[in-house]
């Protein structure tokens, strides 16, 4: 038995989600529609920064009209990985066409389907702003 649940088929290690996921982004950035599918499940759900849920292919008919990010810039990456789900989780740095930077925790499920591993939920929480220094000082 060598199918996707099979205990003798190997997980990949963390480092295969960091990369998993600097292509997902990667892609997003570049409006790949053909790799953003294949990254995706077709059921994936975005929850935005202002708390919007997306479907996925709501986010690619944002992404046909017009540029969606201008980049997105990664922290640390702290990876969980299960038998056929894996969370990733880091701070981004996420640039917009306008020129707006929003800073925030983003939060990926990747859930492995017929053998592959695609993202199905992701998650962006707004960091809060840092805290001024005391005394008031900028």
């Amino acid at each position: 038995m060598n199918d996707a649940t099979s205990p003798l088929v190997a997980l990949p290690g963390a480092d295969y989600f960091r990369a998993l996921e600097a292509e997902r982004t990667r892609a997003l950035v570049d409006r790949d529609v053909a790799a953003i599918r294949r990254l995706h499940a077709p059921d994936y759900e975005l929850i935005s920064v202002p708390g919007r849920v997306m479907s996925l292919e709501r986010y690619l008919s944002l992404m046909a009209r017009d540029v969606f990010y201008a980049g997105w810039e990664h922290g640390p990456m702290r990876v969980q990985i299960g038998a056929d789900m894996a969370a990733v989780r880091y701070p981004a740095k996420i640039t917009f066409p306008s020129g707006r930077i929003v800073e925030c925790w983003h939060t990926d499920l990747y859930a492995r389907r017929a053998g592959a591993w695609v993202a199905t939920w992701s998650q962006a929480t707004q960091m809060p702003p840092a805290d001024p220094p005391p005394g008031g000082a900028v």
